[in-house]
């Protein structure tokens, strides 16, 4: 089959940078944005195969969906499309998780769409700027269906796709990414002993990579791009989020938008109680950053 249209769900910066991807690929693209406004990068045009819409409707008849909404609103815009889903396969590129209910985006999309079956997730290295700009990008893709994984090998145009059917290894690898590089910037910034900050990092990963084991994933996928590769993206770059958002903290500087760092933290910490996982390097630099964040009233429902 030809995945002829695809329609994308969002049209942040990650949104509207896969947008072009695919664009450029050669399939026509239908991007959704809530309010009709889509980001913009410096010296990139936007194709002539790429149309903005509004209307959920618009994307009823396209042969594949990519939601690229932020996880705070995953939920909310799931629902919103619900009425116009016509079996088509979904891949999810949102790396987080419910802040509530601390669901992974596959456990939310089931929610909403329990007729759903050929449902993916696309995760690993990638700014969106460079996407944007075209730079080479590797990435993981984990689906459930053959029919899943056909769409998104047809149409991403990474330079290079991981394929593998590990779809909560690769969920949990997006949200502990974020966790990691939260606490990379904040102890680069509290912790002056590199053999103390390389031993700390080191055991946060394996208590989160323990806590996917548990769940259901699989070893490899942690060494893989959405792994050890977006690790690598996050927790090493200041043009990170969350790796900026630890230093804001470790500072005691206003946090600017949504860390989904912190989060995802909770989640994770949560989900580990639930399989009976113990995370004490986890819990205890957690409890190391909300006392810095204590006074945020973004956050102070996470502190408490």
């Amino acid at each position: 089959m030809l995945y002829k249209t695809v329609g994308i769900i969002g049209a942040g910066a990650w949104g509207t940078a896969l947008a072009i991807n695919i664009a450029r690929g050669g399939a026509n693209v239908i991007l959704w944005s809530f309010d009709g406004e889509y980001a913009h990068f410096d010296g990139v045009a936007m194709p002539s195969n790429l149309v903005i819409v509004q209307n959920p409707d618009a994307l009823s008849n396209a042969d594949l969906w990519l939601n690229v909404t932020p996880a705070s609103y995953f939920r909310e815009t799931m629902h919103r499309f619900v009425p116009v889903y016509n079996n088509q396969p979904i891949i999810i590129c949102t790396k987080g998780a419910d802040s509530k209910t601390h669901e992974f985006m596959g456990e939310i999309l089931q929610s909403e769409l329990p007729n759903c079956v050929d449902f993916g997730v696309l995760s690993g290295p990638q700014f969106a700027g460079e996407v944007a700009a075209g730079a080479p990008t590797g990435s993981t893709l984990a689906g459930t269906t053959p029919r899943v994984m056909e769409a998104g090998l047809q149409t991403i145009n990474f330079a290079h796709l991981d394929a593998t059917n590990d779809v909560i290894g690769t969920q949990i690898a997006g949200v502990g990414k974020n966790i990691m590089a939260l606490i990379a910037g904040y102890i680069h910034e509290t912790i002056s002993s590199e053999n103390e900050r390389a031993m700390i990092f080191t055991l946060c990963c394996h208590e989160i990579i323990k806590v996917g084991l548990a769940l259901g994933a699989k070893i490899e996928t942690f060494t893989g791009l959405c792994g050890l590769g977006d690790l690598f993206l996050s927790a090493t770059s200041p043009t990170s989020r969350n790796y900026s958002g630890g230093v804001a903290i470790a500072h005691n500087k206003e946090l600017k938008g949504t860390i989904e760092g912190i989060y995802a933290y909770e989640t994770i910490i949560v989900r580990a109680h639930q399989v009976n996982c113990d995370t004490p390097m986890l819990e205890n630099i957690r409890s190391k950053i909300h006392k810095n964040i204590r006074q945020s009233a973004q956050y102070q429902d996470l502190c408490k």
